[in-house]
């Protein structure tokens, strides 16, 4: 019992203590004004802060009347930190509809470990007394009056790791997590607005194309190729600033309609994050407008002009000389102007850019846009495979074999069917049977009319090269003929009158004009067939 004395008298102590300092806090409140008060509690809170070994970093939500970048950055970042054990957290709209978005709550302090340092951050709201507060990222912000602060604090002896490391480190994080959640979208040109601003050239909408590298009918080398080719463009970016070269990569896609070339670019989208431009020539007048297109494009995007063979007339550089002299390029739109942006001085305008052009005829194009530098790969979209066939089972069947799989891939090795054939007689029935026996009778009818078509080709080749045997065997006839006229006349005795002689120039251009032309058909006949 002897202890209990001794406790009564401090517990005694402290109550007293206690109840003077609210005494003295009562009559401070009523005598003191508030800046003396104000001055008073910052000066001790300050004689404390220099017994304590932290430090904190205030980071604003404005800077003047700007966002601040580094406040976005760590509030992203901060989302995917959220704690097990946080118990009040913000529940929001996600970007897109995979998760929900998590966000702290004020004065919930939340605690982040980096290089295995601890690091306190906490969000601080204020409310101002002024109605005309403005924050642009809330439209609501004059109403609510509301000051948005984070603050982050951490052991004095890591501020120059934090300045250096930490906050870029957040910076680069944040930007990954908005590529990974942010919505896809496609833009096509806004012709009323096209000379206005250059940021509402293009309207876009969600881009929502479920195509994937998993669900593209395609040969597994070839995807594994295009995979690893992105993403090595991707993470060179110091790479291309060294060697002198715009941050782009340019991909032609070729081959028969319906190999899914589209669907390899959606794929690509997807892959990467990257939003989508369509560009449709045919709408543009002059290379200026052009030009103002490609500004108004954002970073880490995919330009992509379907049909370049026939989209656009673009002026022969090789053969078309300029109507009059001092004629300015920028009244048409022509090929340079197009390469220019590619690989030209306007190809820096923009990084981390893809250039995707697509054609079913790769030899209709001049060959300035087939060599390096500016269609960088070259990727051929070919007939339906084995392989290709087997995804879209697994894709439309979901299956990976079938008793009838060897039968169908025997056929398709003998048969021109393309993917978008194939996906439309496995979406025709219901039965997986009496699909895949649809498919397989499809390619045997196909390759039937195939073989009719090329042997009516080959009969049209055999009659025009037996036409040109024939046509070169009474040209040289002629010749001959000719040969011997003359010299018959050289024999005869000059009776001092002159004969005219008149050439037949009809005849010979008609020779040769019919001779040109059986020469066109033959060669486009046994381009088709190397083609085939």
């Amino acid at each position: 019992m002897s202890f209990l004395a001794p406790a009564k008298a401090l517990l005694s102590a402290a109550a007293s203590l206690a109840a003077t300092a609210m005494v003295v806090r009562s009559v401070a409140c009523d005598l003191l004004p508030s800046e003396l008060r104000s001055f008073i509690s910052n000066g001790i809170h300050s004689m404390f802060s220099r017994f304590s070994p932290d430090i904190t970093l205030i980071i604003e939500e404005m800077d003047d009347l700007d966002n601040n970048q580094i406040y976005e950055a760590a509030e992203t970042y901060l989302s995917s930190k959220i704690s097990p054990t946080t118990q009040r957290l913000k529940v929001s709209n996600p970007v897109t509809d995979k998760t929900f978005a998590l966000t702290m709550e004020p004065n919930e302090p939340l605690t982040d470990v980096f290089r295995s340092v601890k690091f306190i951050w906490i969000l601080v709201c204020r409310q101002l007394e002024s109605h005309s507060f403005y924050n642009p990222r809330d439209l609501k912000s004059t109403l609510k009056s509301e000051f948005r602060s984070l603050e982050l604090t951490f052991h004095k002896k890591h501020k120059e790791m934090v300045l250096n490391t930490y906050i870029p480190y957040i910076l680069q994080q944040a930007k990954s997590i908005k590529q990974e959640t942010k919505a896809l979208k496609i833009f096509t040109v806004d012709y009323q607005n096209i000379y206005g601003n250059i940021g509402d050239a293009w309207v876009g909408i969600n881009l929502n194309h479920p195509a994937t590298f998993d669900t593209l009918a395609m040969e597994r080398v070839v995807k594994e190729f295009v995979m690893k080719d992105l993403e090595r463009f991707v993470r060179r970016k110091e790479y291309y600033r060294r060697v002198g070269k715009a941050w782009k990569r340019g991909y032609l896609m070729h081959g028969p309609p319906g190999t899914g070339k589209s669907s390899l670019i959606a794929a690509m989208a997807n892959y990467l994050k990257f939003d989508v431009y369509d560009l449709e020539l045919t709408e543009l007048q002059v290379n200026s407008e052009l030009r103002r297109l490609l500004i108004g494009m954002a970073n880490r995007s995919i330009l992509v002009v379907e049909d370049i063979d026939c989209t656009a007339e673009f002026h022969d550089r090789r053969t078309r000389s300029r109507a009059a002299s001092g004629n300015n390029n920028d009244t048409q739109l022509t090929l340079s102007g197009l390469l220019n942006f590619i690989d030209g001085l306007w190809s820096s305008c923009g990084d981390e850019r893809i250039i995707v052009f697509t054609t079913n005829h790769k030899g209709k194009l001049d060959p300035a846009l087939l060599r390096p530098g500016r269609m960088d790969v070259h990727i051929h979209m070919s007939y339906c495979t084995p392989c290709g066939f087997r995804q879209l089972a697994s894709n439309y069947l979901g299956i990976k074999e079938h008793s009838l799989f060897e039968q169908i891939e025997e056929e398709m090795q003998k048969t021109q069917v393309t993917p978008a054939e194939v996906a439309e007689q496995l979406l025709k029935s219901r039965g997986i049977e009496t699909r895949l026996e649809q498919l397989l009778d499809f390619m045997r009818k196909k390759k039937e009319t195939q073989e009719m078509e090329a042997k009516k080709k080959q009969q049209l080749l055999d009659f025009l090269r037996k036409k040109k045997e024939t046509q070169e065997m009474e040209a040289k006839k002629k010749e001959q003929e000719a040969e011997d006229e003359e010299e018959q006349q050289g024999k005869e005795i000059d009776d001092g009158s002159e004969e005219e002689n008149f050439d037949s120039d009809d005849d010979n251009n008609e020779e040769t004009s019919l001779e040109q032309f059986l020469d066109f058909m033959i060669k486009k006949i046994e381009t088709q067939e190397m083609e085939a």
